[in-house]
């Protein structure tokens, strides 16, 4: 009996660790709380841990639960977690190639095509090697977002409103903007509304309809634009190389099909998003149409920001004229 009991324990002790080995957990950190631009990160949660019952879990910790955004970067490649939500635009220079993707007026409005487009860019090669030699990161999910808008307490319709307007817009689109007078300014989404109350920001800057309303913009201003058409954020969902290698082989054959869902559960997010605030934002503030011409003439200074964008990419020792190249190549065969 006392071998017999002695092998039992002997099986115990020793069939612990392989189940521990066999699960893997992502902790993964996001700003905010669940609104239409974290559908995609919840559909693609629900396919993984599908994939992989009881062996995979993706923990969403919202509201930053895990530390502040603009450190995302830096604790995803020390693993103080395994995953979070990006924004370049939060992290001037540390996604330097990638930032192309912010570049005014580059890419298209329409939601399915620029998806496609960033899709095709985060999985270049100069791409990835950024994320993964800087950060130790890899690109698992995506996060596009709909037209950038403006609300706040300065009513702007034409780009001379801009002049002297303190406007929360990244890096890139404030390129164009600060062109026409404008002091572009950078506050993280969840300061928003604290920017705006307080008078700190005049304008701010964020996807259209669904961001304004998550983060109640709406009541603590008097106008938002509609017709800017402008790029915003490029973001996207990153993981822990060392994670992703350690995580069910099940669940890493499945994230094609879980990117392919989360874009249109995202896209028929957003949809619903606007049907559900435009009529809430009638009622709050005045919606100003932006005339077409008004949006040519800052089209028009675009293509010199790119110009130098690339440029200053190439001084630095990094290809953007190659990686400009593609994107426009890429914007072209998507607007066929």
């Amino acid at each position: 009996m006392r071998v017999i009991g002695a092998f039992i324990l002997l099986l115990l002790l020793t069939s612990g660790p392989v189940i521990a080995a066999q699960s893997s957990v992502w902790n993964f950190n996001i700003w905010g709380g669940k609104r239409a631009f974290t559908i995609g990160i919840e559909t693609i949660k629900q396919i993984l841990e599908a994939e992989a019952p009881g062996s995979f879990e993706l923990k969403i910790n919202y509201g930053d639960a895990l530390g502040p955004p603009k450190k995302n970067p830096e604790s995803v490649r020390a693993n103080a977690f395994e995953a979070a939500q990006f924004c370049v635009g939060y992290y001037p220079n540390k996604f330097p190639l990638l930032s192309v993707l912010e570049l005014p007026f580059l890419l298209p409005t329409e939601l399915s095509r620029r998806a496609a487009i960033e899709m095709e860019v985060l999985a270049h090669p100069l791409i990835v090697e950024e994320m993964a030699k800087r950060w130790t990161i890899k690109f698992f999910g995506p996060s596009f977002l709909p037209r950038y808008e403006f609300i706040g307490n300065k009513r702007i319709e034409t780009v001379e409103d801009l002049k002297g307007v303190k406007i929360r817009i990244s890096g890139l689109n404030a390129k164009a903007l600060a062109l026409f007078g404008a002091v572009p300014t950078m506050v993280t989404a969840p300061e928003g509304y604290t920017a705006l109350d307080r008078g700190t920001i005049d304008s701010f800057g964020q996807a259209y309809t669904y961001a304004h309303g998550a983060y109640k913009l709406y009541e603590v201003s008097k106008y938002v634009t509609d017709g800017f058409n402008m790029s915003g954020f490029m973001c996207f969902q990153g993981v822990n190389i060392d994670a992703w290698n350690n995580t069910p082989k099940k669940v890493r054959q499945a994230l094609p099909k879980a990117q392919t869902e989360a874009i249109a559960a995202m896209i028929k997010a957003y949809s619903k998003a606007d049907k559900y605030w435009i009529p809430i934002f009638e009622e709050h503030v005045e919606i100003v149409k932006i005339a077409p011409s008004e949006l040519t003439k800052l089209q028009n200074v675009s293509e010199q920001i790119w110009d130098e964008w690339a440029s200053d990419q190439e001084k630095k020792g990094r290809p953007g004229i190659e990686m400009l190249n593609f994107v426009k190549a890429t914007v072209a065969k998507h607007n066929h």
